[in-house]
């Protein structure tokens, strides 16, 4: 979105927080910041990564909900296409110009079906998650209906205790029926084991991992008897791609979180027991806050409240300090510990937040900043889109 003419009219501090050209201490908080230098990083690395492994990347959507970001990923970081959660949501993507779209998520209402099977016609590989054999007929009769084709992938509940089925007989048996209907192709498996992701020890994910691995192993030889033998095997997530990529059986990963780090994922240990943000992936995505009061002497008080980050996976923390701690938050208040008064009312600082993906469904746009100045805005393209 580098074109200066879609920005005419907009007024910062209204509309946007900032426009392309603008030095970077005058955008208005609290918003999104993105480092591009760190963000085009990180995506390349992973695309390096997935290549030299012989891997397809399909990067998760819902953590961005960026048409903008996912085609920057596919550009940099070859990346093949996006996961999403939700129709409406891959419909944003298919819309913007993304061609290979998987529903990583079960679509069972009668009217979000019949909008699933119009995303082919506008241009996308359109792939939905299927985990019991009812839902076969109903997808069928809204491809047929449209004049389109569905691809499947059964789901597989590796650990995550979540949607997919738990048997090898259960996967060849929808399978089969993926097979038989009309409309619908049977491509794949979707085995993404989300529970451990965030566990510290990376020899503790790699036993959960471990565990899921042989699990698809035997759902895959169980379906090559079958004659039924999937052209893909998707899973993988920032916390475990090393695993999947090696594994033999999974031939395409799923990461997300990698291309921002939040810091969730920050802390988990890599297997030489160090942070995964100090080194292996680098924090690209902040809010940007501004402190606002220092009433007490103790205390700064800052602009970025639970309005605008979710906090699920705990407190963000300050992107390079050590002498500031934010400490607690309301609707639009943070609370950062100062105890040597380092801090005065104007300053600006960069928050890393708990955990991206809802942290970003709040905002409507991010300002790209390289060098100090803004280089671009992008449109939280998905917001909201949960349906």
């Amino acid at each position: 979105m580098k074109d200066q003419a879609i920005f005419d009219g907009l007024e910062v501090g209204y509309d946007v927080p900032a426009l392309p050209g603008m030095d970077e201490v005058d955008i208005q908080t609290p918003c999104l910041v993105l480092d591009l230098d760190a963000l085009e990083r990180n995506i390349k690395k992973m695309g390096d990564y997935a290549r030299a492994h012989g891997m397809r990347h399909r990067v998760h959507g819902k953590m961005h909900k960026s048409v903008d970001v996912a085609k920057l990923q596919e550009s940099l970081g070859g990346a093949v296409g996006v996961c999403c959660q939700k129709v409406s949501e891959a419909e944003v993507f298919a819309r913007g110009g993304i061609k290979d779209i998987l529903v990583s998520n079960q679509v069972r209402d009668p009217a979000k079906i019949d909008r699933l099977a119009q995303l082919p016609k506008l241009g996308a590989r359109t792939i939905v998650c299927v985990d019991d054999i009812d839902n076969v007929a109903d997808l069928s009769a809204a491809a047929a209906r449209h004049g389109t084709e569905i691809e499947v992938f059964v789901e597989i509940d590796c650990g995550a205790g979540r949607c997919g089925v738990t048997t090898t007989e259960d996967v060849v048996a929808i399978a089969k029926a993926v097979d038989a209907a009309q409309d619908l192709t049977f491509t794949g498996i979707q085995a993404y084991q989300g529970a451990m992701q965030h566990l510290d020890s990376y020899q503790d994910r790699k036993a959960k991992l471990d565990i899921a691995i042989a699990q698809v192993r035997d759902a895959v030889e169980g379906l090559k008897a079958a004659g039924l033998a999937p052209e893909l095997v998707s899973g993988g997530g920032t916390g475990s791609y090393y695993f999947e990529s090696t594994s033999g059986v999974y031939n395409e990963l799923q990461c997300g979180s990698y291309a921002f780090m939040d810091a969730d994922y920050g802390r988990i240990l890599d297997k030489d027991g160090k942070r995964i943000d100090q080194g292996e992936w680098q924090n690209a995505f902040f809010i940007l806050t501004q402190v606002m009061s220092h009433a007490k002497p103790d205390k700064a008080i800052c602009d970025a409240g639970l309005k605008v980050q979710s906090v699920d996976s705990g407190l963000p923390f300050i992107y390079g300090r050590d002498d500031v701690e934010y400490i607690k938050c309301s609707d639009e208040h943070g609370v950062i510990a100062d105890p040597d008064g380092a801090l005065k009312v104007g300053d600006k600082l960069r928050l890393v937040p708990g955990h991206c993906d809802p942290t970003a469904n709040i905002h409507d746009w991010y300002v790209g900043v390289r060098g100090g100045k803004v280089e671009t805005l992008w449109p939280v393209s998905a917001r909201g889109k949960a349906y």
